[in-house]
């Protein structure tokens, strides 16, 4: 159990507190999403409207119409690919101390722990012991509850004491650590919808090129080659 100085540490949390809270970069990040959205949605508009609808009509055949079909489809599904995962980007993430065990949060971790007194001061000397003295409050609660001699009672509960003095000092420094490990979530997503926002293009680069080659080969096909005539001459009389 680590108990902090309560001088320093509250000077400490004040000032920590004044600083920029790591949640004012949700807006930048949502705001990053919705535009990927909005290319991606372009795109899917441009796949389904203009040129393309003119294609479709010049397609002739069963196994032909099959084969535009598919890329058509194959294209908008990159689009709905890249929309899908860059949508989760703007729905609503649950962050509670558990969360920062996940294995996105790696870094994160790694970051802090590497030096625990720039990010916690005194408060605590990482991240797990930042975080046990709520931990220690309840298992205190449970033993107080079902201690009968008022001897060790009392004992216990002078421990909660310290326990909850310790929890209001730390306090600052876990909602800081949740905030940025909320805000680490949505980088950790936004990074992922961009890979996938790729693979989509990749896809819809693949089902464009098929969809136009088989159209435009009909295209070629259905248009009917001159043949040239050759007209007698007038024979000299």
């Amino acid at each position: 159990m680590t108990v902090v100085a309560s001088g320093s540490d509250e000077g400490a949390a004040g000032a920590f507190s004044a600083l920029p809270s790591p949640l004012d970069a949700v807006a930048d990040l949502r705001s990053a999403a919705r535009w990927t959205i909005a290319a991606a949605g372009a795109v899917g508009t441009a796949l389904i409207s203009g040129g393309p609808l003119v294609a479709v009509g010049k397609v002739h055949g069963l196994g032909n119409a099959v084969v535009a079909g598919a890329a058509l489809v194959v294209a908008l599904a990159g689009v709905g690919l890249a929309i899908w995962q860059t949508s989760l980007v703007l729905t609503p993430f649950l962050t509670t101390p558990a969360t920062l065990r996940e294995p996105e949060l790696r870094g994160l971790r790694k970051i802090i722990d590497a030096d625990p007194a720039d990010f916690f001061g005194v408060a605590a000397s990482g991240i797990d012991d930042l975080l046990q003295h709520r931990a220690v409050a309840v298992n205190l609660s449970r033993m107080i509850a079902s201690e009968q001699d008022p001897g060790r009672r009392g004992l216990l509960e002078g421990h909660m004491q310290r326990v909850q003095a310790n929890i209001a000092r730390t306090d600052p420094y876990v909602r800081w650590l949740l905030a940025m490990a909320h805000v680490w979530q949505m980088q950790a997503a936004l990074r992922r919808a961009r890979w996938y926002t790729f693979l989509g293009g990749v896809i819809v680069a693949v089902g464009a090129v098929a969809f136009f080659t088989v159209t435009g080969q009909q295209s070629t096909a259905s248009v009917p080659t001159p043949h040239a005539t050759v007209s007698p001459s007038p024979h000299p009389t």
